[in-house]
């Protein structure tokens, strides 16, 4: 995870590289979709979530709830998003946690990890994105209520859902199928949900599983345990 310090110089010596960034943003990595709908909701207890921030969003956003942290979980990019959102965290004081989720991969051990401790050291209010707010963003969040806020795993996954663009039908279903495994393997053998990320939790053999069977065969075979 990288963490932005806050004594970082102007990203952009020109404003011709600033327009670039601009461009960018808008027209390569789709910002004019999130100009209009930005995908932001509250989680409670000092976390927002929402889709990629403009500069604009993020002036806003931190003016009406005081925002002190932003986690990226895009992660480090080449886009103007990622330049323009380190640039304006650095003018309002916000600390940019970068860390990296997939949406079509499973997360490893060691970034549920990372994320947990994160969120228990982290300076709130804070907000949470990904590009579209949807996957990623719907991972990150669940995994916020269940560590921070203590919400049951079956209630944190309410977050992965159409309301915020995720399909689980999809490829991006591997992230459900993460949570559901827990649930499946507590269902068997009751366990906390951070010692079955440490001690049972493969991510590998969970990603080549969900290829196999799909999240359905899951909910049916071994959740509802149907002949």
């Amino acid at each position: 995870m990288n963490t932005l310090p806050l004594s970082m110089t102007t990203t952009f010596p020109t404003p011709q590289a600033r327009l670039r960034a601009w461009l960018n943003m808008h027209i390569v990595d789709h910002g004019f979709f999130r100009a209009a709908y930005n995908n932001f909701h509250d989680l409670g207890g000092g976390m927002y979530r929402c889709s990629q921030p403009s500069p604009a969003q993020i002036r806003k956003y931190h003016k009406r709830y005081g925002i002190r942290s932003i986690v990226n979980l895009r992660g480090h990019s080449e886009y103007g998003s990622y330049a323009l959102e380190r640039d304006v965290c650095r003018e309002l004081g916000i600390t940019l946690h970068d860390i990296r989720l997939h949406s079509r991969i499973p997360p490893s051990a060691e970034r549920v990890a990372e994320l947990r401790e994160l969120f228990e050291t982290m300076e709130y209010p804070a907000l949470m994105h990904c590009k579209s707010g949807a996957d990623r963003a719907g991972l990150g969040a669940a995994l916020y209520r269940i560590f921070r806020l203590g919400h049951p795993v079956a209630d944190a996954l309410e977050e992965l859902s159409w309301r915020y663009g995720h399909f689980k039908q999809a490829r991006t279903g591997v992230l459900d199928f993460f949570l559901m495994s827990y649930l499946a393997y507590n269902a068997r053998t009751p366990i906390d949900f951070m010692d079955w990320v440490r001690t049972v939790y493969d991510d590998r053999a969970l990603k080549s599983q969900f290829r196999a069977e799909g999240w359905a065969s899951l909910v049916v075979d071994k959740v509802l345990h149907r002949e």
